[in-house]
């Protein structure tokens, strides 16, 4: 268990002490308020796609079908919180990182890793391996962001009672959306994760280039 576990629980300690206290994960769950900071704010209609992931759902269709079994977000206890952890530095260990330039001769393709893959990649297998865990798909939604220096990047966001978690390629720490360093532009719909929708980043000092 690591500090940042503490620091995730904390702002919704109300609802930890409901757990304890024996009260259905299902029933708790409707008591979170998913317009707190530690929740991303998403429009309600479509936005454009990325083009690498546009064309991974023409050849992957069934990891981009619509979710029927729609779930607003994973209840995160202390055997959830390890299993994030351990796909993250599962694939940050085992992946190696190269461009899809280099690996390809393209500049955007969006693949199951080989050994090797860019952030695209290692986000695919992550979402790939948290379902295959039991994850609802619906709460696992890869994101696209501009890092500090204006690239672009893409992270796993995983929505839980605790907020929105991100898995990245760049780190070994798990942390809330609102603790990365990025300016978060988009990410795919809960509904259908062959549909995307804007992310509204207005936390201070954070400026898109689009």
């Amino acid at each position: 268990m690591s500090i940042y576990w503490d620091r995730i629980t904390a702002f919704l300690g109300v609802l930890v002490l409901t757990f304890m206290a024996g009260t259905d994960f299902a029933s708790a769950l409707e008591t979170v308020d998913f317009n707190h900071p530690a929740f991303a704010s998403v429009g309600d209609q479509p936005t454009s796609i990325p083009i690498g992931h546009a064309e991974f759902c023409r050849v992957h269709s069934d990891d981009c079908a619509t979710n029927y079994d729609f779930v607003a977000a994973t209840t995160l206890d202390e055997g959830k919180w390890q299993e994030l952890l351990q796909v993250n530095a599962d694939f940050n260990n085992s992946i190696v990182p190269v461009t899809d330039q280099v690996l390809y001769q393209v500049s955007e393709f969006w693949t199951y890793p080989s050994g090797y893959g860019d952030c695209e990649d290692y986000v695919l297998a992550k979402r790939r391996q948290l379902i295959d865990l039991g994850w609802e798909p619906s709460t696992l939604m890869i994101a696209v962001v501009r890092q500090e220096n204006g690239d672009g990047h893409a992270v796993l966001m995983v929505r839980t009672d605790r907020g929105d978690l991100v898995l990245d390629n760049q780190s070994a720490l798990i942390k809330l959306w609102s603790d990365t360093p990025y300016h978060y532009l988009k990410r795919q719909s809960q509904f259908d994760p062959a549909q995307w929708v804007d992310i509204y980043d207005t936390r201070a000092g954070k400026i898109a280039r689009r």
